[in-house]
């Protein structure tokens, strides 16, 4: 494999990474860079398609839109422009129901209402921590994590929850306990809160 174009050392912003060779795929979080090869298995690239054509047609008519990677999104702090941003990520399938948020047509601009990660051996570890704390941070509604290998489903959703140790011991914006599907219970259906509506069988998306 030939060596990248870029050194994954050092802090990054959009600026640097638009300029980037379009044959490699990079994320950047918190301004570092995290390469995105190899490419992924075929069992990820299936629950892709497949769960993506699934929220794809629920929402034909409907004010959301849903894209799969790669698409850029960029989440910037407060008052950060965009070619400051030093989050970017291409999450597998993603939904946005703000269309100002796509308004320049070449990337979506702020935090999406549903993202969806299906996890790959050599990213697993980054959604589940890294891009896990990022999405709660700026604002995600509703994340999905997906191990289609082993066939489990976490759904975790932004709301307030008490924390202790707050300076007003109030509650903060946070996502909660997750909604758990796996084998050991027969990989019931999934409802999305925030795609009123929408839901799903694991076990057919994953193919068993």
């Amino acid at each position: 494999m030939a060596e990248p174009a870029i050194a994954p050392s050092g802090r990054f912003t959009y600026r640097d990474y638009r300029n980037w060779p379009d044959e490699e795929r990079w994320e950047l979080i918190g301004g570092i860079a995290f390469g995105m090869s190899p490419a992924p298995r075929l069992n990820h690239q299936n629950a892709v398609l497949e769960l993506g054509s699934r929220i794809q047609e629920f929402l034909r008519g409907k004010p959301c839109t849903a894209f799969i990677s790669p698409v850029d999104v960029l989440l910037m702090e407060p008052g950060q422009e965009d070619d400051e941003a030093e989050n970017v990520v291409q999450p597998d399938i993603v939904v946005v129901c703000d269309p100002g948020k796509l308004a320049n047509g070449r990337y979506i601009r702020g935090s999406p209402d549903l993202v969806v990660e299906i996890l790959s051996p050599s990213t697993m570890k980054k959604d589940v921590r890294e891009k896990f704390t990022l999405y709660e941070r700026m604002g995600v509604k509703e994340y999905w994590i997906v191990e289609p290998s082993a066939c489990w489903l976490h759904r975790y959703v932004l709301g307030p929850v008490a924390r202790s140790g707050d300076q007003d011991d109030g509650k903060v914006l946070c996502y909660g306990e997750a909604l758990v599907r796996d084998k050991g219970d027969g990989l019931g259906p999934v409802a999305s809160l925030v795609l009123d509506g929408f839901s799903f069988v694991p076990d057919e998306v994953f193919g068993g």
